[in-house]
């Protein structure tokens, strides 16, 4: 064996390999200690020694706690427990995070720091020592609390998200959403004001945890007091302690209610400050810069829902005037009519008939002169029919107008009439079946607008259902009033009628809807080519059912 040989045995040699394992565990970024179950210290490699300024004679065969962290007895509570009787118990290695309290570590901002112990074994399988490496963790953890604060800020937002979604009303979105808030922030005190645009002042619309004295005082112009000035500026803004603020407006009335710590954030909705959230607390510096950010963000969730919900309640007056337009429109329309038949039959009928009689006298006296001839008999004939025929027509138009029957039978006669006179001649079959009208009579605006529904329906079953049976159906209970009407015509489908068209097409689907809610009631189509058509109108008869303008249907 040469000299190269020679040399890479001498290599080899256990002590050779030792040093060099001690030499590689120096280069490591983190802390090593070898330590017995006595806790003494058998090894601590470069980093452990810089820590304190250690050589190997300072700290071999003394124990880890005595050299390194300054204390008489084992790591324990109130800093941290150590592994060492954990990992000899189970025989497993053991991992704990702690703040670095070890000599020399009192650092701003504090730093974590991660010990991993292993168990050492000997050649029977015995415990008899351990590793213990710790690593700086701060960044990491840093990292983690970061993502973990980022994560509770994600789950308030959707919290809030889905408590306000769904809610129209303006004073509900307000509630839930300060609740929503001071529950995240384990709050109790706060506020929502909303900024009048005429004015452009802020009042509390909403409170928690304020005096109604304080409530009522409260009136803050744009840019007067620190919610005026976040409702100016459109920037959230932390104090300390609101007391001694110099910018705080009704400083008395703080004072009295012993606000302190304070937060006040913007409610926007498009960049557009709609009002402005407040939270405080009574101690001084209770938030900080997680909660602004936090409520900061949750502001423009609550501002856009404020905003819906104003838009909801302008449609909602909107739609209140148009049913209140409609309703006057229609009523009018019924007075109209009745108006106008009463007129065509006290007047123009009755000139009509007049004329009628006359002519067939004025035909009788030129018969008895011996002057009539057969071309006067040919005009007479005809002037008769055309007159008869007007008459006809005068009758027909006052019944379309407002049916005799309605007045002085009720609505059951008058549908059944009206269904016949317009059906039958057209070889429609009508079956018609009233139940409970006797016991349970229907106020009359509601037999007005279910007589003009049934007028609306038998009109487009003889204009396009190409039907030969039409089934009528009332019932009354004392609850409500049923119509149903069905054909076996050739149906159509009801989800492609989704407006008015210019021909009119459409129309009579509309009018039936909003004549019915007119009253509180429903209505709904049922039909599919081919199969047929029925229609389907309900209306409470319960005076508190009866609102007018609401609308609980659901079909297309």
């Amino acid at each position: 064996m040469g000299h190269e040989g020679k040399a890479a045995l001498k290599d080899n040699e256990p002590g050779t390999l030792k040093i060099n394992l001690e030499r590689i565990a120096d280069f490591g970024e983190d802390g090593l200690l070898v330590i017995d179950k006595d806790y003494r210290i058998h090894f601590a490699n470069l980093v452990m020694r810089q820590r304190r300024g250690l050589e190997p004679r300072d700290f071999l065969g003394k124990r880890c706690y005595e050299t390194f962290e300054n204390r008489d007895t084992p790591c324990a509570y109130p800093l941290w427990k150590c592994p060492l009787n954990k990992v000899l118990q189970r025989g497993n290695p053991a991992r704990i995070i702690h703040l670095d309290y070890s000599p020399g570590a009192y650092t701003a901002p504090k730093r974590y720091v991660e010990i991993v112990m292993y168990p050492l074994r000997d050649s029977e399988g015995n415990i008899n020592g351990f590793t213990e490496t710790r690593r700086d963790v701060t960044a990491e953890r840093g990292l983690e609390s970061y993502i973990l604060r980022q994560h509770h800020h994600l789950q308030a937002l959707n919290r809030i998200s889905s408590a306000v979604s769904g809610l129209w009303d303006l004073d509900a979105i307000l509630k839930v959403s300060l609740d929503g808030v001071l529950e995240i922030i384990d709050g109790t005190i706060g506020g929502i004001l909303l900024l009048e645009k005429g004015s452009q002042t802020l009042r509390y619309q909403v409170h928690r945890g304020l005096s109604a004295a304080y409530v009522e005082q409260v009136k803050l112009n744009l840019g007067e007091g620190i919610a005026g000035r976040v409702a100016e500026s459109g920037t959230p803004t932390l104090v300390d302690d609101v007391s001694r603020d110099p910018r705080t407006a009704y400083s008395d009335l703080i004072s009295t209610e012993g606000l302190k710590g304070f937060a006040s954030v913007p409610l926007k909705s498009k960049e557009e400050v709609v009002g402005v959230m407040n939270v405080a607390s009574h101690e001084p510096g209770q938030f900080g810069a997680d909660d602004l950010y936090l409520l900061d963000s949750i502001g423009c969730q609550v501002g856009t829902a404020i905003e819906q919900a104003k838009l909801y309640q302008r449609l909602d007056l909107a739609r209140e005037r148009y049913k209140a337009l409609l309703q006057h429109s229609l009523t009018s329309q019924e007075e109209a009519r009745k108006r106008i038949a009463r007129e065509l039959h006290d007047e123009t009928s009755q000139v009509i008939t007049s004329l009628t009689l006359n002519i067939q006298a004025l035909r009788s006296m030129l018969e008895v002169r011996g002057t009539l001839d057969d071309e006067l008999v040919n005009m007479f004939d005809k002037t008769q029919r055309m007159a008869t025929y007007a008459g006809q027509e005068i009758v027909r138009m006052m019944k379309e107008l407002r049916p005799t029957l309605l007045d002085e039978l009720g609505m059951a006669a008058a549908i059944n009439r009206y269904a016949r006179d317009t059906l039958e001649p057209l070889d429609i079959k009508v079956e018609t079946e009233f139940i409970g009208l006797e016991e349970y009579p229907a106020p009359s605006e509601i037999e007005v607008t279910l007589f003009r529904i049934s007028q609306g329906i038998i009109g487009n079953i003889r204009e396009h259902s190409q039907a030969k049976r039409v089934y009528i159906k009332l019932e009354i209970t004392k609850d409500d009033c049923t119509m149903s009407i069905r054909d076996d015509g050739k149906g159509f489908d009801p989800s492609k009628i989704t407006k008015v068209d210019k021909s009119g097409r459409g129309a009579g689907l509309f009018i039936m809807r909003e004549r019915a809610q007119l009253v509180g009631g429903t209505g709904s189509v049922n039909s599919s080519p081919g199969k047929g058509t029925e229609v389907v109108v309900s209306v409470p008869l319960r005076q508190e059912d009866m609102v007018y303008g609401h609308d609980e249907s659901s079909d297309s």
